[in-house]
């Protein structure tokens, strides 16, 4: 029946695959929920009227075992006034009615398989939607959680691409000047010691900057 396909479908459901392909988690698993509380009160209501019907077909079969015993109570009386006739009818009345409540128990053991179908999907179904229910919140928040940080790691990665080649730029620049500089004071350079110093003072600067500048390049 198409009730317990739709169910069977909802029990089968992966909540953490629906959930990671969903644009929106959130709407995506009250969705399911709400559906899964839906097809709940209908397998339940169904259940209650299987069970319903599986009562009637054994009152019916129980009253057509009840006619046949009499039909056949009434031959016996017939037999015994010798009203062959009105016996050989009272045994066709007992031998239908024996037939309808065979016909009853049939459709009782029938029922009584469905009623059992529901009575496990509606089991199933409830498992998954306290599953679903309880595993709701954690969910949604694992995945929150997971989308934030994905997109925290591809921000960082930017800026610190951004950020790694601005202070390499900036490293440089600071080289070249620094080159320039050492450069200009050594075609002015004179044999004065402040003089002496200042180179010194740059060639120092220089390779503190040249130091900086391969400790950050290195991997990791």
């Amino acid at each position: 029946m198409a009730l317990l396909e739709r169910v069977a479908t909802l029990v089968r459901a992966n909540l953490n695959d629906l959930i990671d392909r969903a644009e929106n988690p959130e709407k995506l698993i009250k969705q399911v929920i709400l559906d899964m509380q839906n097809q709940f009160l209908q397998v339940k209501t169904q259940v209650a009227i299987a069970i319903a019907d599986q009562h009637v077909l054994q009152k019916k079969q129980k009253e057509n075992e009840a006619k046949a015993a009499e039909w056949m109570r009434r031959a016996e009386l017939a037999v015994d006034q010798k009203q062959d006739d009105l016996a050989r009818v009272a045994l066709e009345r007992a031998v239908s009615s024996r037939r309808m409540a065979h016909n009853f128990e049939q459709q009782v053991a029938d029922q009584a398989v469905q009623v059992e179908d529901l009575k496990a999907a509606l089991r199933k179904l409830e498992h998954k939607l306290a599953e679903a229910e309880a595993r709701a919140d954690t969910l949604v928040t694992k995945h929150r959680r997971a989308r934030a940080q994905r997109k925290t790691n591809s921000a960082g990665v930017a800026i610190g691409h951004h950020s790694q080649a601005a202070t390499l730029s900036r490293l440089e620049r600071r080289v070249a000047h620094a080159d320039a500089t050492a450069e200009a004071v050594a075609y002015l350079a004179t044999d004065s010691l402040e003089e002496r110093l200042a180179t010194l003072e740059q060639q120092e600067e220089i390779e503190r900057l040249l130091a900086e500048i391969k400790t950050r390049r290195q991997p990791g």
